[in-house]
This record gives structure tokens, C-alpha cells and sequence, in this order.
């Protein structure tokens, strides 16, 4: 029998409970859903979130009202009628007295942009501290102020699985915000913003120093067998990481022991982050949270940490099943996907080369395009400062194949080889008005002859065409361009775009 006293407060915490209101899971959206965001004109535009089990929501936007009802995860999804662009417009949901209501302010409805790849898209405005600057780096920020453009920072994050948010948040574009965005995608939304007169978001999810893999999911990954080179350069990747402590130990002890003796520190292998190079990692932490959201596009600038000799001969097949495999998750058809094909660096050991020539020969899948980068790199740095033009001709290739403008936006692309005694001719789509600036004789091409061995050639430019011998050869085989590590100097067309590196060869042959 309960005594009549341990009875009595038990009825009186019962009181208690019974006469406190009942707390009640506030509604929650993502973050890609916050003040200052910038939704995608001219789609369905996707609203989802997380409340109650069985909340019934009701939502308004701009004229458009609509209700929905979360589900027995708590989790709720709601679809808007496409909208032009415009704003500044507010997003209220109520959720009744158990749910509250959530307010959201300054949206914008325009286009939105995700820039993504490894730190030649990361870098921001003001650089990277001793190591990088962008051009005109101070002028640039203090001009960045543009309320029609909006700036989503995604931050580093790898995970075993895809996760469902993301830890940034919107804001308006002004110096403070900007200095520390990609500069490569606030130059290119500063001059759609400007040609195209609407509003612009744009997403930086970057990571320096990573592989390809790591930004393609393992729903790809794990079903493509040729795609299995991922784990294979993981699995020697991970072979290395017991020694690295010591490593890294000993070439401390290197840099003290210089210092100490007035010697310039010595120069160490770059080590990449063993989280970063998980494959699939980086696309479940920072591109999986995305893929709900409607955007007009992507821009991708990466390939320098696969230019190794274990990686190179794969990025042919892992970067064009990373654009499918985007697509495929985001469910809005051919997004556009405009990437940068990497510039000029001095890297003994790797094969840029290769790396270019297999971004070139991803053009095959549809709605991409390339911006290329050899003119504007610097041998001595692999952060040239110059994005400036990066961002114009990414910006270019946009206005024509995203929206719609009749102009010239790209480079000189390797169409076919012919021979004829003595020499190869090399033919090109986008060749008109073949150059070298300052009217010198072109430079870069290689011939080889059955045995893949390449030499270097001659060139002069006819009948909108290259011509390229050498007496080393008298039958050559095989043509190449811009293959080496460092390209000193480019041929263009009249649009002032560089010519892309390329090889005649079906299988390019590896660099020795």
C-alpha cells in the first residue's frame, strides 16, 4: 500500500504536468532556406523541412498558398509554382498553436549557381595567407558590394553518409562577405548578374587538395566496375598513413634544424587531408545537402590533386561519371555544368597533360562547357592570380549555352588529324582566325610515330589549319598539343580563346 503522503505528491506532480502546456518541435527548414536566399526563377521552386510527425503546415509565398502535412519522420516537402525573378519577397509557414510559425525575409528569386572543386575554386578574394593572391585583390573587394547577388559558404565537411543540411548561411553580398567567397564565382556571378539583369545566388562548396572520387557518391562508385580505381588509389593512399606522424616529425626537424642555421627551410612532398581523399566523403557532406535545392547550374574547377601518376589515366572516366552522377541526384535533367580545365604549373612527377586532355574529352556529354586556363597560370604557383578571366570565359560559355546569347564563347578544340607526306594537319572546330599573339610561329606541338614516343615539332598555321613536321619523323603517326606540365605560350582564335591541350591518340599514352 503507497503511503497516503508519497500518494499525495505523486498526485500533485500529476497536476503539474497535466496543467503545463505541451512542448511542441518548432519548425525547422535547411539552411539553404534562410534569410536572404535566392530561390531558382522559372522552376518549381522545392521547400522542405522538418516539424512534428503529422504537423499540418500551411505556407505562403509571394501570391501562392499551399498546405502540407509532415510525415512520421517529422520530415515535410512542398512544391511552389515556378516564379520570375523578383523580390525581395517573404516566406511565412504556420504550423498552428503547436507548431509556431516561421518567418523568412529578403528572398530573391533568380538563378542559382553551385561552384564547386578543389582550391582554385576555393580560393576567395583576399587569397590565401603566404601562399596566394587574387588580382587586384583590393580594388575587388571594396567594390564587391551588390545586394542582387546572395553568398552561401558551405563548410568543410566529410561524412560517411549523405547528410541532410549544411552548417552555413545566406547573406548579402558586400566586402565582408565576399573577401572570404570563391573569387572564381563571385567574378562570375558579378557579370551574369550584369548581362542577364537578375538576381544571382551562388554556392561555394570547395575543398583544396581533393581527389575526384571524393565529390562522386558511392551510388556511382559502387556500381560502375571501371570506377573502382577510386578505392584502389584509396587503399594506397591509406597504406602510407601509418608513417606519416614520423613523416611529418622529420621534416619539422628538417625546417628547425635550417632555421636554426640561417638556411632556407626545404621543400617537403604536399600531404593531403586523409579525410578529405575518403571517397564519396566530400559529396556526402557538401554536395548530398544540396541536391534538393532548384539551381540553374554548376561550375567545377579541379583535377590538380589527380594529376599523380596513380590517378591521372582515370580521371577520364571518374570526372565525367562525377557530372552524371550530379544529375542523376539533383533530378532536374542536364543541369548545365561549365568547368575549367586546369592551367600551367611546374609539377615534375605529374601529368597535367593527360589531366586536361581527359577534361577536353568530356565535352561528349551534353550541356557542358570548358573554359580554358593555359594562358593565365603561373609556372611557379599553382594559384594563379588571375580569375578574373577564368570567371569571363566560364561567364561566356553560360550566356550561350545556358542563356541563349549568339556569341563566341569557345576555345579552338581538336576536331581530326590528316597526314600528308612529311607532316600531319590538324584540324579544329572554333579555328576562326588561328593565331599566336605577336605573330610567332605556334608552339607546343609533338609527333609521334607508332611507338606513341613524342618529339618535338614544328608548326605554322594554314588555311585555318596547323601544319606541324619534323624531320625526326618522316611518317608520323600522332599529333599532341600543350602536353607538357608548363605551356609557355598558346594559340588562339579570333575570339581570343586559347586553343585546348589534346592528343590524337585514342588511349593518351601516360607521361614517362
Amino acid at each position: 500500500m503507497i503511503p497516503r503522503s508519497l500518494a499525495a505528491s505523486l498526485l500533485v506532480t500529476l497536476l503539474a504536468a497535466l496543467s503545463t502546456p505541451r512542448a511542441h518541435a518548432e519548425i525547422r527548414l535547411p539552411n539553404l532556406l534562410t534569410d536572404h536566399a535566392v530561390l531558382q526563377r522559372e522552376a518549381p521552386i522545392h521547400l522542405w523541412g522538418w516539424a512534428t510527425p503529422g504537423a499540418s503546415l500551411t505556407i505562403h509565398f509571394h501570391a501562392q498558398t499551399l498546405t502540407t502535412t509532415a510525415n512520421d519522420l517529422g520530415e515535410w516537402s512542398a512544391w511552389l509554382m515556378p516564379e520570375h525573378a523578383g523580390g525581395p519577397y517573404s516566406l511565412d509557414i504556420d504550423g498552428g498553436p503547436q507548431e509556431g510559425k516561421k518567418h523568412i525575409t529578403d528572398l530573391l528569386v533568380g538563378d542559382v549557381w553551385i561552384a564547386s572543386g578543389q582550391s582554385n575554386m576555393e580560393i576567395p578574394l583576399d587569397g590565401f595567407p603566404h601562399s596566394a593572391t587574387i588580382k587586384d585583390a583590393d580594388k575587388e573587394i571594396a567594390t564587391a558590394t551588390n545586394p542582387n547577388i546572395r553568398l552561401l559558404l558551405v563548410d568543410r565537411k566529410s561524412s560517411d553518409v549523405p547528410l541532410d543540411d549544411i552548417s552555413g548561411t545566406w547573406s548579402q553580398c558586400t566586402p565582408d562577405t565576399a573577401r572570404k567567397f570563391s573569387a572564381v564565382a563571385y567574378f562570375f556571378g558579378r557579370e551574369i548578374a550584369s548581362t542577364e539583369h537578375v538576381p544571382i545566388g551562388l554556392i561555394d562548396s570547395t575543398w583544396g587538395g581533393t581527389p575526384v572520387d571524393s565529390w562522386v557518391s558511392l551510388d556511382t562508385l559502387g556500381t560502375e566496375p571501371q570506377l573502382l580505381s577510386a578505392f584502389t588509389n584509396r587503399a594506397q593512399f591509406a597504406d602510407t598513413q601509418a608513417s606519416m606522424p614520423a613523416q611529418i616529425a622529420a621534416e619539422k626537424a628538417t625546417d628547425a634544424a635550417a632555421a636554426a642555421a640561417g638556411k632556407p627551410l626545404p621543400r617537403h612532398p604536399w600531404h593531403p587531408n586523409e579525410v578529405s581523399w575518403l571517397p564519396a566523403g566530400i559529396y556526402n557532406g557538401m554536395i548530398a545537402p544540396l541536391d534538393k535545392e532548384s539551381i540553374k547550374g554548376f561550375l567545377w574547377y579541379q583535377g590538380e590533386s589527380d594529376s599523380g601518376p596513380a590517378r591521372a589515366s582515370h580521371y577520364s572516366v571518374l570526372f565525367p561519371a562525377l557530372i552524371q552522377d550530379w544529375r542523376m541526384h539533383f533530378q532536374q535533367g542536364n543541369l548545365p555544368f561549365l568547368f575549367v580545365q586546369i592551367s600551367s604549373f611546374n609539377s615534375p612527377g605529374e601529368d597535367w597533360g593527360m589531366i586536361r586532355d581527359a577534361q577536353r574529352r568530356t565535352l561528349y556529354i551534353a550541356d557542358t562547357a570548358m573554359a580554358v586556363s593555359l594562358d593565365v597560370g603561373n609556372p611557379n604557383n599553382v594559384h594563379p592570380a588571375d580569375k578574373q578571366t577564368v570567371a569571363a570565359r566560364l561567364a561566356l560559355a553560360a550566356r550561350a549555352i545556358v542563356y541563349g546569347e549568339h556569341i563566341a564563347y569557345a576555345s579552338p578544340l581538336f576536331r581530326q588529324a590528316t597526314t600528308q607526306p612529311g607532316a600531319m594537319r590538324v584540324w579544329f572546330n572554333n579555328a576562326n582566325g588561328l593565331n599566336v599573339h605577336g605573330g610567332a610561329a605556334p608552339q607546343g606541338f609533338e609527333l609521334a610515330g607508332d611507338d606513341h614516343h613524342f618529339v618535338p615539332a614544328t608548326a605554322k598555321i594554314e588555311d585555318g589549319s596547323v601544319v606541324v613536321s619534323t624531320p625526326a619523323l618522316p611518317n608520323p603517326r600522332f599529333v599532341r598539343y600543350a602536353w607538357s606540365n608548363v605551356v609557355d605560350q598558346s594559340l588562339y582564335n579570333a575570339a581570343g580563346l586559347p586553343a585546348s591541350t589534346f592528343t590524337s591518340e585514342e588511349v593518351p599514352t601516360p607521361a614517362p
